[in-house]
């Protein structure tokens, strides 16, 4: 089973196999799903099928996705891991915002708190871009902050999002991190060398859009790779990242069920030294 778990501290064991809630908002991650039922359905499935790491964010909707994961699954079953991120905001129309000011990230964290019901956060993720960039600023600052609330007991351990191998290694100077979460997938690697930096480190490295997110993979290896397995490219691609790295875990996101067992049936999908080859090529 490629799946497994990974311990990333004492009191933090995830499923490597876990799940994005950012489509449980509606179009353009903006505003209530068009079906709030079939989004909690999903959560609850994705529990039930033994996922133990939900990604998440008060950005997502705003405020909407957060208010789902507390209706579908508040109190939370004992080992679910919540996994969420501040740095961002929404404009009234949707843009997505750079929030790193100090007194607005405290704000960002006591707002996670608040929505999803909690009294300390599992983890916290410094975004430190709005969607898909990279900002290249220093971070010191800002994650100095979530180091504070970390400190006063809000937060019990940190991560990052969207980071460079610069801002990587001032953060590690600052306060230890057990996760960043990057844009990697088979056909985005620039960041190979930060996957092998949380291996080496024992950092989990969680590939946000695993399976392209808003623009899906293309790929006519892909696809006859799978198709000589029998899976779904969606399937393979996500075992690809899997086998990636021994640290490396996935968080893709869906609103429908189908979906979901589909993409969560890939963790016991073990590709072939083969078809991995094929695949790096890509």
């Amino acid at each position: 089973m490629t799946n497994s778990t990974i311990t990333l501290a004492d009191d933090l064991t995830i499923t490597r196999m876990g799940y994005g809630a950012m489509q449980l908002a509606g179009p353009g991650v903006f505003g209530p799903p068009k079906d709030r039922d079939q989004a909690i359905a999903v959560l609850r499935e994705a529990v039930d099928l033994g996922v133990t790491h939900i990604d998440t964010s008060d950005f997502y909707g705003p405020v909407v996705v957060n208010e789902i994961i507390k209706e579908a699954l508040y109190p939370y079953p004992d080992g679910l891991h919540l996994v969420t991120k501040v740095g961002a905001r929404r404009g009234p129309e949707g843009s997505w915002d750079v929030a790193l000011d100090p007194d607005d990230l405290k704000r960002q964290v006591h707002e996670n708190l608040e929505h999803l019901g909690l009294d300390v956060l599992d983890v916290v993720n410094l975004r430190t871009a709005a969607r898909e960039e990279t900002n290249h600023d220093s971070i010191a600052e800002p994650y100095t902050v979530l180091a504070e609330l970390q400190r006063e007991g809000l937060i019990r351990h940190l991560g990052l999002s969207a980071v460079t191998m610069a801002q990587v290694h001032e953060a590690a100077a600052i306060a230890p991190f057990v996760t960043i979460q990057n844009l990697y997938n088979l056909v985005t690697r620039e960041d190979d060398d930060i996957v092998d930096y949380c291996a080496e480190h024992g950092i989990a490295f969680a590939s946000f859009f695993p399976l392209g997110g808003f623009s899906p993979l293309q790929s006519e290896t892909l696809a006859k790779v799978a198709a000589r397995l029998d899976a779904t490219p969606q399937q393979v691609a996500l075992a690809w990242l899997l086998q990636r790295s021994t640290t490396s875990v996935v968080i893709p996101g869906t609103s429908s069920l189908d979906h979901l067992r589909e993409n969560i049936a890939a963790r016991d999908l073990v590709l072939p030294a083969d078809a991995v080859a094929e695949l790096d090529t890509v």
